[in-house]
């Protein structure tokens, strides 16, 4: 049995944005200093700082957070009892409005995570970040990543203008579909002026913001019927942990009822639109399993990081439970993942 973690991070370095063609160094990231000898460090992207290094967790090694000696964070990962982890970005935010900074933004990084998979042994797989404003370039890089060890499709709650119900990704969720690649919304917002609004207040209005726009994703995709569409398509939905699935499938039973649809089987909902959703340790399994069923939940240790997500060693404490039984934990650190990411 493999344990796979299916929510982990890189940090973004410099080494991120080295795999630019010289025409495209204008657009790459730029590391500056809040005030000259200041140890405070932002990106400046297309002519905006934004914040770097704000969600760092320093109980992990820094070669291994950022990836700067791959090997050691191979080593890591065996103290941890981690056979693989699937890699997510630390910038989940809006960077730009521009499609041509985009393009650049995400081709170094997923050619810096391909480089990284090379020196992997397999044991480093990624979700790669595709420049969404040029749907055509987004569907052409997807068979790049595809090709270099990309195992999902990361995918913001709101991209631009546009919730992930809009036809405009259909083409994108098509050539998924056909590439075996899964669309996994993680905790993230992609439109600077939402942001904004549900920044205000105690911690910058991060459940809001960051969590509830992603449970709204699962939510509409459903309602609207978008996974009936692409039958073989995959559906992630990483660090909101998975307390919220009763409550949305509660609604969505009641709500095709009030539409005068046969209430389907609480337990199918996510089976039958082949949706999976990260845990964490302190979740309510019995009561969520009841809703989610056995077969769709997977764990993740959001390595690198340092929020409420954040558990380094979640993956061997969920194990510590006696209210799952040991073969459901062997379906969330194992079977589940690998079906949810195609390993």
């Amino acid at each position: 049995m493999a344990v796979i973690d299916a929510d982990a991070h890189v940090i973004e370095t410099e080494r991120t944005w080295e795999f630019l063609d010289e025409a495209e160094r204008s657009f790459g990231p730029v590391p500056v200093a809040a005030t000259a000898g200041s140890d405070k460090v932002y990106w400046l992207i297309d002519g905006k700082a934004r914040g770097r290094g704000g969600n760092v967790g320093k109980m992990f090694p820094k070669e291994s957070r950022e990836l700067l000696d791959v090997s050691a964070r191979l080593r890591h990962m065996d103290e941890l009892g981690t056979d693989i982890q699937v890699l997510y970005p630390s910038i989940l935010t809006e960077y730009t409005r521009r499609p041509e900074v985009e393009a650049a933004f995400c081709k170094s990084y997923n050619r810096w995570l391909a480089d990284v998979w090379g020196q992997g042994e397999g044991r480093l797989r990624w979700a790669c970040i595709l420049p969404l404003m040029n749907i055509d370039a987004a569907v052409s890089e997807l068979r790049f990543a595809r090709d270099h060890g990309a195992c999902g499709v990361f995918i913001r709650s709101i991209e631009g203008d546009r919730h992930v119900i809009d036809p405009y990704f259909f083409p994108l969720y098509e050539e998924a579909q056909k590439l075996d690649v899964p669309i996994c919304i993680h905790a993230s917002i992609g439109n600077g002026a939402l942001e904004s609004i549900l920044s205000q207040g105690f911690e910058g209005g991060n459940f809001l913001k960051f969590k509830l726009t992603v449970v709204g994703a699962f939510h509409q995709l459903v309602t609207n019927r978008v996974p009936a569409q692409f039958p073989r398509l995959r559906w992630g939905f990483v660090e909101t942990s998975a307390q919220w699935v009763p409550y949305v499938v509660h609604d969505l039973v009641r709500r095709f009822t009030l539409h005068g649809e046969e209430a389907p089987d609480p337990r199918s909902i996510m089976r039958d639109n082949r949706m999976y959703v990260a845990c964490q340790t302190d979740d309510d399994l019995p009561y969520v399993l009841k809703y989610s069923g056995e077969d769709n939940i997977v764990l993740g240790t959001d390595y690198g990081h340092a929020d409420l997500a954040t558990e380094m060693e979640a993956l061997i404490r969920i194990r510590d439970r006696d209210d799952v039984e040991p073969s459901v934990f062997d379906k969330i650190l194992d079977a589940n993942p690998k079906a949810l990411y195609g390993l």
